[in-house]
């Protein structure tokens, strides 16, 4: 929008706002977590975009498993990948070099309340669907009142639960009255998925029976999907009507006329695809693949390059998660005893070749991250529970076990025994076993075979113990099916956290998400110490209350012992095509495939 433009605009929407709200409001091209935005309203590009960037060509990826559904919104079955962004759009873009900001997409202006109770979408007038009909304020508001319905997957519901309903104040207009306000909730709102009412009406948007689940569906991203194939491929063909081509937050990306997704059952397979040459780009997750298998004859010839590119992401944690809705992984102490079991320094020294740094934190490489014994600030949110938690919140730093002497293997499973022996085991004829004489017994479910040689050590260690522990790798899409129904022992999996914390953190940690089928609870945490922090964490009014309240869950969730923390790497590994360029400036927070949105192919003509 031109600035005189812009100017009478803002002009009416405060005149408007005198008669249709309690509050004022300021209308904006961009909205974030302080108030502060690094770029200015008549910005053309982000700075980590290139104007270099050709268009044209066809990028060729990869994904495991296979899919069964055309709408990634739900719970039952397994969407493609690219879906999002591809075909489905958002209110609002995050910046990927500012910690939590965002401009606006479908939104062209985002107008919160001085009182933080509400936030006003006015929709861009040249937004329009796949079929050419145009985005209006009926579809968002058809779209947050179907991703808040027990249609959608529950992660919606969870997300979105403070936003009360949305009103619909012009054809163009929307506004989003909230529960209770907090400081990202107008975020929030901006990434709602936008929604065709008239598509969903004509098709259900959670089919029973699957019936109609593979229908292609209306979006207003830049591509549409022009073939489908279940456990082979999909295939994205640029939209030459897409709307946004022009806009500022699309300026240097989605470049590639077409993108072909490949479907692969195994990551063994894939990565030799790779080699060959069946697809462009692979992001590299074990440590051993980064070192021994990516090499060969095209690597040599410059015809494959890999490379590592930092980011400054907070890392969250990863680790081997337990179900503690199994009886039993109930008792705290065989949960560390566990955790005892794994030797972190070998590992990283003979696996992985000295890459990874130990996850001490479940907001790791992060300001969030608790360091030392609590703060005054932090004592204040925990200490009225003191009675429910363990004393070391309280009295000891988070630290993980470790063998790097005086420490020793040996040491820590000494320690293990007697803390499993405090909980009612003990061994039998080399067998760990219960007072009923019931052998401790359980099952890791992996998703990737190339994990199976990190697990085999821990389970071995685990033997030591008299611990009975097998570990097998199945389809991936039996594996999101068993995972979503809350159905394994243990599992390697990663919560990974934002630049800011916060409305997610109910997803990950809190007694109503144990029970949701599909949510990121699969631990099964039902604890009102961690429901009153995860609040304190939603509704800190300034950041350092959000620092102090994530430091402070961080320790209860720590000392909770409910993962056997992992990792992390503070960078992505990538290996890529060399006719693949990228721009010379990297983000700051960022996923490699939002990055890779950036991406071009420079031998198009």
């Amino acid at each position: 929008m031109a600035n005189d433009l812009k100017a009478i605009f803002l002009v009416f929407l405060f005149l408007m706002g005198l008669f249709i709200c309690s509050s004022s409001a300021l209308a904006a091209h961009g909205v974030s977590i302080d108030g502060s935005l690094k770029y200015p309203p008549d910005f053309t590009r982000f700075d980590y975009t290139s104007e270099h960037a050709k268009q044209g060509g066809t990028l060729v990826l990869h994904d495991l498993g296979s899919f069964e559904k055309m709408n990634p919104f739900t719970l039952k079955g397994a969407a493609p990948r690219g879906l999002n962004p591809y075909v489905f759009e958002t209110l609002a873009v995050a910046s990927l070099d500012e910690p939590f900001a965002e401009y606006g997409l479908v939104a062209e202006d985002i107008a919160l309340a001085t009182d933080k109770k509400s936030v006003t979408f006015t929709l861009n007038p040249k937004a329009k669907f796949s079929d050419g009909t145009p985005i209006m304020a009926s579809d968002v508001k058809f779209s947050l009142e179907t991703l808040q319905s027990d249609q959608a997957h529950p992660f919606y519901q969870l997300y979105f639960h403070d936003i009360e309903k949305a009103e619909i104040l012009g054809p163009r207009t929307v506004r989003f009255l909230f529960v209770r306000p907090n400081r990202e909730l107008h975020m929030i709102a901006a990434q709602l998925p936008v929604l065709s009412q008239k598509y969903y009406t004509g098709h259900a948007f959670n089919p029973k029976g699957g019936q109609g689940a593979m229908d292609i569906p209306v979006g207003s991203g830049p591509y549409v999907v022009s073939d489908a194939q279940p456990g082979k491929s999909i295939t994205y063909r640029k939209n030459p009507d897409y709307w946004g081509r022009d806009l500022n937050v699309r300026q240097g990306m989605f470049n590639f006329d077409t993108i072909v997704v490949k479907y692969f059952k195994d990551p063994i397979v894939s990565l030799e695809a790779f080699k060959a040459g069946e697809f462009d780009f692979l992001m590299a997750h074990i440590s051993k693949q980064w070192n021994r298998d990516l090499t060969g004859r095209r690597f040599e010839s410059g015809e494959l390059i890999k490379k590592i590119f930092p980011h400054k992401n907070n890392a969250g944690i990863q680790g081997f998660a337990f179900n503690i809705r199994r009886p039993l992984f109930a008792d705290v102490r065989v949960r560390q005893a566990l955790g005892l079991a794994l030797d972190f320094e070998w590992t990283n020294k003979t696996l992985f070749f000295d890459q990874y740094t130990r996850n001490t934190s479940y907001f790791s490489n992060s300001s969030y991250a608790a360091t030392g014994l609590p703060s005054p600030g932090e004592l204040a949110l925990l200490t009225p529970f003191k009675a429910e938690l363990p004393p070391e919140v309280f009295t000891t730093p988070l630290t993980a076990p470790s063998t790097t002497p005086p420490a020793s293997l040996r040491g820590n499973l000494r320690k293990a025994h007697s803390l499993l022996t405090q909980a009612g085991w003990r061994v039998q004829n080399g067998t760990l076993v219960n007072k009923q004489g019931q052998p401790f017994s359980f099952a890791i479910l992996l998703a990737d075979s190339a994990f199976e040689r990190v697990i085999a050590p821990y389970a071995a260690n685990l033997r030591k113990l008299g611990i009975k522990v097998s570990y097998r790798t199945i389809d991936p899409a039996l594996y999101a099916d068993r995972v979503k129904n809350f159905d394994f022992d243990m599992v390697v999996t990663s919560f990974g956290q934002s630049q800011s914390p916060g409305n997610e953190q109910r997803d990950y940690w809190t007694s109503d998400a144990a029970e949701r089928k599909g949510s990121r609870n699969i631990i099964g945490i039902k604890s009102p110490v961690v429901d009153a922090l995860v609040d304190d964490i939603i509704y800190a009014e300034d950041q350092e209350t959000l620092t102090t309240s994530c430091r402070a869950l961080d320790r209860v969730l720590w000392y909770g012992y409910y993962i056997v923390p992992n990792w992390y790497l503070a960078s992505h590994r990538l290996a890529f095509n060399a006719h693949l360029k990228y721009p010379e400036k990297l983000p700051l927070y960022y996923s490699y495939d939002q990055w890779l949105n950036t991406w071009w192919r420079e031998d198009v003509q």
